[in-house]
């Protein structure tokens, strides 16, 4: 299965943040083959949590196996993603 996640992160995250919560991430993906391409900071539409700008990331997931099914619900329940799309292609 091929999916495409899209996270906004907290622009305030120092880069060591930043790389503990990719790797969290990753490992819940398990052995998926992740391409990762990063857009950039970028300025939001409108404030969220407080936030004006964010990180942007995009993220190809080539699995064999779907994708578990607590996994959308352990991004919501981190504060410094501000949001995500989760895509099956």
């Amino acid at each position: 299965m091929v999916y495409q996640l899209i996270l906004v992160l907290k622009s305030t995250l120092k880069e060591a943040e930043q790389k503990k919560l990719l790797e969290n991430i990753k490992s819940l993906l398990g052995k998926a083959k992740i391409t990762e391409k990063t857009w950039g900071q970028k300025a939001l539409a409108y404030p969220i949590k407080r936030e004006v700008s964010g990180l942007f990331l995009n993220w190809r997931i080539d699995s064999e196996n779907i994708i578990p099914n607590g996994f959308e619900k352990k991004l919501l329940g981190n504060d410094n993603i501000l949001r995500h799309l989760l895509l099956r292609k």
